[in-house]
């Protein structure tokens, strides 16, 4: 069974991909997700408002009360001259490039195209095997229309294709006014891969306290469906790879992504609630459904249920609403 897919200019032993969580934390934990069969992994993300909170702390503790000691001043080095939060970042990069041999990207989350180019160029030079830019973003701003916006973002990635020679993915919200039209404008503004979609976490009011309060739901299995009809309208219409990611916990949901006509299959949910071995079941569960349905590669399979290739195109479009809509029967 040939399970091998290319994403983003690399040939992947399976489609399998653990995505940016807290389980890139550890060396070892990525060590066990390679022995359970993954195919690459995503490093959790470096925020752009990390680093620049430790470069301004830092700064401070540095320049606080010299300039009333003169003397004070030749004592300390530049603040150029120490590690800064990124550099751990980065030396975390170099590790996992030692410890294991399937390729790391690493992902980050950056505001402005001066912190993107900067240590995406970092990132590029500490050994990443390519870069996921998370475009996580929640503009409020009243005066800025949806063009805008996906200019500032379109200006951010031409910034980082600029800056590194190593393949770039853009993981994509799924909130544009036209996904298609935004999807064809990152290609061409140099993205090599869409990640579809990131996952926006919500929050909550905590009514006991009073409160503003993250809340982290993981996904479910019914999560797959919208980046699963955007994958398959996206196969074949778009030169770029596709990663799916969100709502994939057995054998079924990848399938599911793979016959879309996704390059990688990305992980979260299920590896955090189950552990890294969770991937070697989902793996083993892909080889038998492939085998039960005679097909003999994923790339057999890739694209095989997207819209350039199913019976009725429009079942990915509105028809399919209004179809939704007359077969429900509501209890009355």
């Amino acid at each position: 069974m040939n399970l091998t897919t290319h994403y983003l200019g690399m040939e992947l032993k399976n489609p399998l991909v653990p995505s940016a969580s807290p389980l890139m934390h550890e060396l070892d934990t990525i060590k066990k997700l390679e022995d359970a069969g993954a195919a690459a992994v995503v490093l959790h993300s470096l925020f752009e408002e990390q680093i620049r909170h430790e470069s301004r702390e830092l700064d401070h503790h540095l320049t606080a009360g010299t300039e009333s000691f003169a003397e004070a001043l030749t004592y300390f080095p530049e603040p150029s001259e120490f590690k800064l939060g990124p550099e751990e970042y980065l030396e975390h990069i170099g590790k996992a490039k030692a410890a294991v041999s399937i390729p790391v990207i690493a992902s980050l989350n950056g505001t402005t195209p001066g912190g993107w180019t900067d240590y995406a160029k970092k990132m590029a030079d500490a050994g990443a095997d390519a870069l996921e830019l998370n475009l996580y973003s929640i503009p409020t701003d009243r005066g800025a229309a949806a063009a805008d916006v996906e200019k500032a973002y379109l200006e951010i990635v031409r910034a980082v294709r600029g800056s590194v020679k190593v393949p770039v993915a853009v993981k994509l919200s799924p909130y544009f006014t036209n996904t298609a039209h935004a999807a064809a404008a990152f290609v061409q503004a140099g993205a090599d891969g869409l990640v579809l979609f990131n996952r926006f976490y919500q929050p909550d009011i905590d009514l006991e306290e009073l409160e503003v309060r993250p809340d982290v739901s993981l996904s479910t299995s019914a999560d797959i469906r919208l980046p699963l009809r955007w994958i398959a309208i996206l196969h074949g219409r778009i030169e770029a790879d596709l990663a799916a990611t969100g709502g994939v916990h057995d054998a079924k949901d990848a399938v599911k992504y793979l016959m879309a006509g996704a390059n990688a299959v990305m992980l979260c949910a299920a590896l955090l609630k189950k552990g890294p071995g969770e991937l070697a079941v989902i793996e083993r569960g892909l080889r038998e459904w492939m085998e039960k349905k005679e097909y003999e590669s994923v790339e057999q399979m890739r694209g095989s249920m997207s819209q350039k290739k199913v019976g009725d195109p429009t079942a990915f479009e509105r028809a399919q609403y209004m179809r939704t809509l007359r077969s429900w029967t509501p209890v009355v």
